[in-house]
């Protein structure tokens, strides 16, 4: 059993219509599969949003379905929810239908510790490139979080997903070497050259002269007659 229910109802309409309807009524379309042929629901998008801010683990709760016979006490992964891209709201989702024996493929989020010595004490940046990695493990082992400690890099190194410890039973499906996180020396500001007909920094242009146009060639002393 979950720690997390969520109540839904089965819809029979379909199409765009029929969701803005929904939508208007303060619910919105999802559909449920992974078990059997795929059904249509309709859900409080408030409820949903409320139980991914309580829960630590995000998209990767465990949730319990409510509200229907044919549905109630399947237990579910969200795996999409499209949302709207100026005010956020949710709009529709997909839940997947778990088998709590059988394994599953999810996506983790990772988060880096510790302060890198390179970035402290040497300029450096810290480029953190990769953040999730794929994992496959049973639905009740999936971890919250990976923790990546970056207190000993220094200006140009890195870790690489095979520098993660990943918990017992948890099989990583990303690519071992990858780079997650480096640490880059700050880039060099080059001075800009000269352009051609400007005056050097500190030169004073000839009187009378156009800026940008060449100085004056100071006459010799047998062009002057001296």
């Amino acid at each position: 059993m979950a720690d997390y229910q969520l109540e839904i109802q089965v819809r029979d309409q379909r199409g765009k219509g029929a969701a803005r309807k929904l939508r208007a009524k303060g619910q919105i379309p999802a559909v449920c599969y992974g078990r059997g042929e795929p059904v249509s629901v309709s859900l409080d998008p408030r409820a949903l949003d409320r139980l991914l801010k309580t829960s630590d683990a995000g998209m990767n709760t465990l949730i319990d379905l409510r509200g229907h016979a044919g549905l109630e006490g399947r237990t579910v992964l969200l795996k999409e929810v499209q949302r709207d891209p100026v005010t956020g709201k949710a709009l529709h989702a997909d839940l997947y239908t778990l088998d709590l024996t059988r394994t599953v493929q999810v996506s983790v989020p990772l988060h880096l510790t510790g302060k890198a010595t390179g970035v402290e004490l040497q300029g450096g940046i810290l480029d953190h490139s990769l953040r999730e990695l794929e994992l496959e493990c049973l639905p009740t082992a999936i971890p919250k979080e990976l923790r990546l400690d970056v207190s000993g890099l220094e200006v140009g190194d890195s870790l690489h997903v095979r520098d993660i410890s990943l918990p017992e039973g948890v099989v990583l499906l990303s690519d071992p070497n990858l780079s997650v996180v480096s640490v880059v020396a700050p880039a060099v500001e080059e001075a800009a050259a000269p352009v051609e007909g400007e005056p050097l920094e500190g030169e004073v242009p000839a009187e009378g002269a156009e800026p940008g146009a060449p100085a004056a060639e100071k006459p010799s002393e047998e062009d002057s007659g001296e």
